[in-house]
């Protein structure tokens, strides 16, 4: 898209042009003009735009999933977004994080090599915090992981890379790792200081407290499946996955979902001075006759109308009615 230009910033070159200050035809050569694009041959692209772009779409499905799970795992919001995915050296990405920080040295079998997760120190004491009790404090000053807290980490970081599985399943089926946690970025030394790196930078927030994700992979891990980092090959690979088969797991793992269901036996309103009053013997009358069916609830809805009873030693009830409302699939 073309820059806009600011009403001063119209009337000023108005003004060159007419002045003869700045000549027409020039700028109309300058337009024709081929434009240049500067490249780096000490730090040549290894990925392409397209596998760039299937990387985004990978690592988005992963956020996604990563921030259901934290979310429910910290008992907080977690929102996840990714902010880039880009090539860097080593050295640039070492020098970009902090010293302390979190860096879980991961492996990506059948994938030769080691990987890194960096969760910035604020953000992984605030989960430390949540894990054990607290209310997602962030300490005054950064510190190194205590050997508890490096176990807890250890277990948290283990689940969490857990979650590149899926995203990744339809180009390679892969089993991450952790290998151990370093704190100091000055004594992880994975590869040469000049190998370039997938950088994927996640922002997380968790209640107030915000801060950043990074996964750091060498290219010489990715290398051996950097031909199938296509968008064409990715969507193909994931509609091939939805085989009957599949929908045959999918299926049997939702009808074996246990469920509550609820038998309502009445329902009725009374004041709070005859609540204080009841005593043992007291009758309640419902709003129910002794021969109308009985609701069954299932989560928060009305799915079934039965007679209670018993069957063997238990309380039971027999469905005598099936309750639809409007269409379920919707």
């Amino acid at each position: 898209m073309s820059e806009v230009l600011s009403q001063n910033e119209i009337d000023a070159l108005l003004s060159a042009l007419s002045s003869g200050s700045v000549d027409a035809n020039e700028l109309k050569e300058e337009q024709t003009r081929k434009k240049v694009k500067v490249y780096d041959f000490r730090r040549p692209n290894k990925f392409s735009k397209d596998q760039i772009h299937t990387l985004h779409v990978i690592f988005e499905n992963f956020a996604r999933s990563l921030g259901t799970y934290l979310s429910a795992q910290l008992r907080a919001p977690v929102q996840m977004e990714i902010l880039s995915v880009e090539q860097l050296t080593y050295e640039e990405f070492i020098r970009s994080i902090p010293n302390p920080t979190i860096l879980n040295i991961f492996s990506l079998f059948p994938l030769e090599g080691n990987s890194i997760m960096e969760i910035n120190p604020n953000l992984g004491f605030a989960f430390l915090d949540r894990l054990l009790g607290g209310p997602g404090d962030v300490p005054s000053k950064v510190r190194a992981l205590t050997e508890i807290e490096e176990t807890v980490m250890e277990k948290l970081s283990q689940r969490m890379l857990d979650y590149l599985q899926e995203p990744w399943g339809s180009i390679i089926e892969m089993e991450p790792a952790l290998e151990r946690i370093e704190t100091n970025p000055q004594f992880t030394q994975l590869v040469s200081p000049s190998e370039i790196m997938l950088i994927i930078s996640l922002e997380t927030k968790m209640l107030d407290v915000l801060g950043m994700i990074n996964l750091c992979i060498p290219f010489l891990v990715l290398e051996p499946i950097v031909d199938k980092l296509s968008v064409h090959f990715y969507y193909s690979a994931t509609n091939k996955k939805t085989s009957s088969e599949n929908v045959a797991i999918i299926q049997s793992r939702l009808e074996n979902t246990q469920i509550i269901a609820k038998a309502i036996l009445g329902k009725t309103t009374i004041t709070v001075k005859d609540l204080m009053e009841l005593s043992l013997g007291d009758v309640i009358p419902l709003e129910r006759k002794i021969n109308e069916d009985l609701e069954v609830v299932i989560g928060q809805k009305t799915k079934f109308l039965g007679k209670p009873g018993v069957h063997g030693n238990r309380v039971a009830i027999q469905v005598s009615q099936i309750i639809e409302e409007g269409n379920d699939d919707e």
